[in-house]
């Protein structure tokens, strides 16, 4: 039911982010001689990456590969007197291919983030907010191209954080910090498999002494805790982007203290008006990731690694960002 209702707030979100018949800015008529602001900003791109190696007779050695990454971003930021509402989804998806390997996903994310926050005083630069975030993948994830069993899948891990709580930023848009003493985080795994091995973090299934399944594992798992956040979004030097968001969480209710860590940063540089270059690092820890099995060679045994372990991925790219507003307003121009 909670899972369907979520399903539902995201196709209605996805919807009023894809609205584009909104102009950049609107304005209500004067009342009582004072404007009314009433803003949309909406903004969406779709982006396309691709790296190629090849060898030819080349002594030094090396294997021929491509790579691609396929992304789409879409935001709606509108803003009425004292209240504003930003909203944003993402989508990226990449593979690669080496030679006579498997294809390989490299890239794998859906999410949308919702924050809606009320300015109480004009003179203070703290507003109340309340978010929402959501995140998830499309297919499924192997620990490498050869491997037939999957660590991960769509909604599993599936991730909901919804909240309430203070903000700070005179410049919103810019730079916010925002601090949410109750945020519900749920952790979907939709997958029986994975549910039932206990992976990230689920109660796992029970078995009798034959192997028989007497209890599922569990397929969510609640948590309510502090969640902590900063973004900061600036033009750093001329055609030069940088993006980066700073989340802190830890539960009140299971293992309170032991912090989720989850920073991204993104550096966008543009060469022209439809090529750019790419830097990103995404790092993260959590804390209900504990139990890694790797296969000890000389001994033939299974060796469990207990503890989370720090996750970092990074990526490095060039290729062709596309401004689907722009194309879109230059078309409505030349339509007679």
């Amino acid at each position: 039911m909670l899972f369907s209702k979520i399903i539902k707030f995201i196709f209605l979100l996805t919807i009023t982010i894809s609205v584009s018949a909104q102009p950049d800015s609107l304005f209500l008529n004067k009342k009582k001689n004072k404007v009314l602001d009433l803003g949309w900003a909406t903004k969406k791109e779709v982006g396309f990456y691709l790296n190629q190696v090849s060898f030819t007779n080349w002594n030094a050695g090396g294997t021929n590969s491509i790579s691609a990454i396929l992304s789409g971003t879409a935001s709606a930021k509108f803003k009425l007197n004292n209240l504003f509402w930003n909203s944003t989804l993402r989508l990226r998806y990449g593979l690669n291919k080496q030679e006579s390997e498997p294809l390989f996903k490299t890239e794998d994310v859906i999410e949308v983030i919702s924050n809606f926050g009320l300015e109480k005083n004009k003179q203070s630069n703290w507003f109340y907010s309340a978010r929402f975030s959501f995140n998830t993948q499309f297919a499924n994830g192997f620990t490498s191209p050869n491997s037939e069993e999957p660590i991960s899948t769509f909604m599993a891990p599936g991730y909901v954080f919804m909240g309430v709580g203070m903000e700070y930023g005179r410049h919103i848009n810019r730079l916010s910090i925002y601090g949410s003493p109750f945020t519900l985080k749920t952790t979907f795994v939709l997958d029986d498999n994975l549910a039932n091995q206990g992976a990230f973090g689920v109660d796992p299934a029970i078995y009798d002494l034959d192997g028989n399944i007497i209890s599922a594992g569990k397929k969510t798992r609640q948590e309510l805790g502090i969640l902590l956040t900063g973004q900061f979004e600036d033009e750093v030097f001329d055609n030069m982007n940088l993006n980066t968001r700073l989340r802190f969480y830890t539960d009140y209710l299971n293992s309170f203290g032991n912090i989720d860590l989850d920073w991204e940063v993104n550096l966008d540089m543009k060469v022209n008006k439809y090529v750019k270059a790419t830097f990103g690092s995404h790092l993260r820890y959590d804390n209900d990731i504990k139990v890694e099995t790797q296969q000890n060679e000389l001994t033939n045994e299974e060796v469990v690694l207990e503890g989370p372990k720090l996750q970092w991925k990074q990526l490095l790219g060039v290729g062709v960002i596309v401004d689907l507003d722009t194309i879109m307003n230059a078309s409505s121009l030349t339509t007679p």
